[in-house]
Formats: structure tokens, C-alpha cells, sequence
């Protein structure tokens, strides 16, 4: 059988999988190269280091810095587009015809350019970028970050719908190739859920004794998340509140102070994470961005117990029969009142088991792509 090479663009160094947006990135790479793919990765390198790990899985591993700050500013292309434009990459891509497989948007300066004609092209759109930035706008505190999230929203709409119809598009949900169609006319697209690196669920049936809300806490939006938790659910609730994550501001952990119920758990490890997910009786995600997919919520799937969140959250993704609903404030209490008193069932972890395994089986998802790449 023909060796098949394939070339993968990363906005960031997938490895380790320690945050959401690179999990996909990471376990993909396993999964194509469980089928034989050869796989020549090329990422982008401004922090996380060049990481050893990854040639296991890959024929080839590239790294490239990324132009931050001024010198990846442009009048035209999106910043995260244009702090990604490296002429080696391009150079190396254009020396064979092998397909390309550009992780996000981030990638997407040589589609643009012209510089991928006559290539097979898969773009992995991890959001519909343009809105996500637009919603980022309206949780951003500081005036600087909340002008510079409204101009590259605006450069974003403009980039997406130039690159519609130049690659074949595989979405991280059916919301997001619904936008993709409807604004811009896409035709090549359909959604291909992500790959985890989950197994099996592991969640624990019984009882836990406090509820969770986890996530990066230096990210605008999900620090909003957790003030509006603390202010508007758990203010007058007699429930512990745990709430986990990377770089908690100084506002939020001051905030969680004022709470006898509620801590502030800041940089756990993964192992830690992980227990407290497993030992929490309640997943409490509001979400105020509905774009993509929140590997959080995923997460807290294979191995919590009850999640209560909201639409922006689930929608597009398969997952809200899984999850208990709560739009506003009052069902949110509510929720969070009436689940903690239930123990988590046996019968729930296998309608959790029966559904998972249909939307991310690693295996067949990575056939699927292997089609749109390669026939």
C-alpha cells in the first residue's frame, strides 16, 4: 500500500494537551498516525517550547516563531492570521503535493495568498472566529483589549468569507458549518467532531460535595463566567463552590474571598483537575460565547458527574440531551438546588457511554478526514 504523507499546520505546539484548544490539535495527530499517516507537522512555537514528544508521532517536526506584537500587525489580515505568515513554512509546503491540513484560521495566510492553488486543503475550523472575537468584545473589561477584539472581529468576518470556498472545511460543530454555509456561501464543508483522547467514561455514581466551575480564568470570558456564579447563583446558596483554573485575576480571587461557600483553586495540575472533577457532585457551565466547542464541557462529561449549562454551550454539538438545561439565573438555582441532593446512576454513565462513543470515536473520525484528504 501507498505510504501516504500528510502535511499539518498548528497555530501552537499541540503537545502537552493542557488546554482546550490544543486537545484536538494533539489527539489527532494520534489518531492519523494510528492509521499509518505520515505525518509532517509544522507549528507555530512562542512559549510552550519545542517539545521532543511529538516525533513519535510525526515523519517530521517544524517549528516557527511567531511574529508577536508589532511585527505581525497588518492594516488587512487579522492578526492572529498575519503573526503566522512565515515564508520557510510556505517554502517547505510548496517543495512536494502532498495535502495540507491547516489547523484553524490561525493557518490560513498561504490559502489566502495563493500560495496552496492546486493543493488538496482541509481547514479544521475550530470557531467561527469573527463572532467569537466579537463576543470576547463584550466581556473585555480594559478599553485597549476591547478596541483590539472589535477591529480583528471586523478583519476576521472579512478573511473567513475570502477563504469560504478555497479548502475543504471540517467544522467542531454543526452550529458552526450552519454560519459557515448561511454568511459565506461555503459549499465544501461539514462537521467533524473532535478528537479527545477519551476512552471511556469514567464518571463516579453516587455523591459529591461541592459544585465546579473550571476553565482558563485569565480569559475574559470565562471569568465572567465565574463573577456572574458567585454575584447572581451561589450568593445566597448554601452549596460549596469550587472554582479552578489557569491565572485567576486578582478581581476574581478578591471576589471569592467575600464568600464563606466558595475557594479559588489557581493553576492545578492535571491530576488535580481531574480529581476534582471526578469528586464534584455538580458541573456548573454558563456559557456566554457560542461558537465551537468548550472542551470543558467534554471533559466533565467522560469523567463528572450532573451538568447544568445553557444553550450557548451545547448548541451544534449533540450533547445537550447529556446536560441538565438552565437558561437564566432562577433555573440555574434551581438546577443546582433539586441535582444536588441526586445521586449521579450507574444508568446515566452508560446513556453517557452509549452517545460519546457515537460522536467521538476517534477511529472512525479519523477515516472520515483521512476521505476528505486523501480520495
Amino acid at each position: 500500500m501507498k505510504v501516504k504523507f500528510l502535511h499539518i499546520v498548528c497555530l501552537d505546539v499541540p503537545y502537552p494537551a493542557d488546554y482546550g484548544g490544543v486537545f484536538d490539535l494533539f489527539y489527532k495527530l494520534e489518531a492519523l498516525q494510528q492509521k499509518g499517516i505520515q505525518i509532517i507537522l509544522h507549528c507555530f512555537e512562542y512559549g510552550r517550547g519545542e517539545q521532543p514528544a511529538l516525533n513519535q508521532y510525526c515523519h517530521q517536526v517544524y517549528y516557527y516563531p511567531r511574529a508577536e506584537g508589532h511585527k505581525g500587525f497588518s492594516f488587512s489580515i487579522p492578526y492572529i492570521v498575519a503573526s503566522r505568515n512565515n515564508a520557510l513554512l510556505w517554502e517547505r509546503l510548496q517543495k512536494d503535493n502532498h495535502p495540507v491540513l491547516l489547523e484553524g484560521i490561525h493557518c490560513c495566510y498561504g490559502l489566502h495568498a495563493g500560495l496552496l492553488d492546486n493543493r488538496r486543503v482541509v481547514l479544521r475550523l475550530h470557531n467561527v472566529e469573527h463572532e467569537y472575537y466579537k463576543q470576547l468584545s463584550k466581556w473585555e473589561q480594559s478599553l485597549v483589549k476591547k478596541t483590539y477584539f472589535r477591529h480583528e472581529s471586523r478583519l476576521l468576518q472579512r478573511f473567513e468569507k475570502n477563504i469560504a470556498n478555497k479548502a475543504i472545511i471540517v467544522t467542531v460543530s454543526d452550529k458552526d458549518m450552519q454560519t459557515y454555509k448561511r454568511s459565506f456561501g461555503a459549499k465544501r464543508i461539514s462537521y467533524l467532531p473532535v478528537f479527545t483522547g477519551h476512552k471511556t467514561v469514567s464518571s463516579q455514581p453516587g455523591n459529591g460535595n461541592f459544585a465546579l466551575y473550571h476553565g482558563n480564568l485569565s480569559i475574559a470570558e470565562n471569568e465572567k463566567a465565574a463573577i456572574w456564579l458567585l454575584n447572581k447563583i451561589f450568593n445566597d446558596l448554601e452549596i460549596p463552590l469550587v472554582i479552578a483554573g489557569k491565572n485567576p485575576t486578582d478581581r476574581l480571587v478578591n471576589l471569592s474571598h467575600r464568600d464563606n461557600n466558595a475557594c479559588i483553586v489557581a493553576n492545578p495540575t492535571d491530576n488535580e483537575l481531574n480529581d476534582l472533577i471526578q469528586k464534584a457532585q455538580l458541573h456548573v457551565m454558563p456559557s456566554f460565547t457560542d461558537s465551537g466547542i468548550k472542551l470543558k464541557l467534554i471533559n466533565a462529561l467522560y469523567n463528572g458527574r450532573h451538568v447544568i449549562t445553557n444553550d450557548a454551550m451545547t448548541e451544534g454539538t449533540g450533547l445537550g440531551s447529556l446536560c441538565h438545561e438552565a437558561h437564566n439565573a432562577a433555573m440555574m438555582k434551581y438546577q443546582i438546588y433539586r441535582l444536588f441532593q441526586i445521586p449521579f446512576t450507574k444508568e446515566e454513565c452508560n446513556k453517557r457511554t452509549i452517545l460519546l462513543k457515537q460522536i467521538f470515536d476517534g477511529e472512525k473520525n479519523a477515516d472520515i478526514l483521512i476521505r476528505l484528504l486523501f480520495d
